[in-house]
């Protein structure tokens, strides 16, 4: 299938590793030049090395998605080297292990920092690439949340941040005056999956036994899924075939949630 990605602009916020860096990657193969951005100066090096051995056009940008002046500067540098911005992959996030299991000993800044790290870095990246799409009358704006943004689960802050997030891409694609401008807006909501130096990692290191367990109780694949494997779901919505996409939220968990 031709996605319709060839020489088009993206941006994928968190790029430097996990899922983020595989939909770059994934972007990258489909034929589109693809900016990065992460806090991490020397891993997003390191993911732009990696993008361009696969013979990608690559922009890194240092940023925190929690200071809206480096939310414009990535947007500006993207607009100066390539005039536009087609794609945008809201991928930055997280906070799902922050903060105490107890409710009411989670401080304010914990509820607070998980909800801007998601669903206010998610508003800020749209909000500054709406005007480039609606000039060139194309766009396609993917948010990554959780299946905790669909369904119940998870510490509540994050759970709260992530069902915003899908409510964002939901409310905006509910708006004639932007999607009549040929720009869809989707949410992919994975499961648990296994990412190298994360939370999922750790437990399955610490205590394998308990972490076996746990994913053949709750997994009905019997393993976790892989970034690639979101990243790919993340790409096909992005693409030019998926233009009847538009407000969904496509669960990519393997069956792991449980509602419809």
């Amino acid at each position: 299938m031709n996605l319709g990605l060839d020489g088009k602009a993206a941006l994928v916020t968190g790029g430097s590793h996990g899922i983020g860096l595989a939909v770059a990657r994934a972007l990258a193969d489909a034929g589109a030049r693809v900016a990065i951005c992460a806090r991490d100066a020397d891993r997003l090096e390191a993911a732009a090395r990696d993008l361009r051995a696969r013979g990608a056009e690559v922009l890194a940008v240092p940023a925190d998605a929690l200071v809206p002046a480096d939310v414009e500067r990535v947007v500006d540098r993207v607009v100066a080297a390539w005039g536009t911005l087609h794609v945008l992959v809201n991928n930055v996030g997280g906070g799902g292990r922050w903060g105490s299991d107890a409710v009411e000993d989670a401080a304010d800044d914990v509820w607070r920092d998980v909800y801007d790290k998601n669903a206010m870095a998610a508003v800020r990246f749209t909000r500054r690439a709406l005007p480039l799409m609606r000039r060139q009358r194309w766009g396609r704006v993917v948010t990554v949340a959780s299946i905790h943004g669909v369904e119940g689960g998870g510490r509540p802050w994050f759970t709260m941040a992530k069902s915003a997030e899908v409510a964002f891409m939901k409310s905006l694609a509910l708006r004639p005056e932007l999607v009549r401008d040929g720009i869809t807006f989707n949410t992919v909501a994975p499961g648990s999956i296994m990412i190298p130096d994360t939370g999922w990692a750790r437990e399955a290191a610490s205590d394998p036994d308990g972490f076996a367990a746990r994913v053949a109780r709750e997994c009905p694949l019997g393993r976790l899924g892989t970034p690639e494997e979101v990243a790919a779901v993340v790409v096909f919505a992005c693409s030019a075939p998926a233009s009847l996409l538009n407000g969904a939220t496509i669960v990519a968990d393997g069956g792991e949630s449980r509602s419809f």
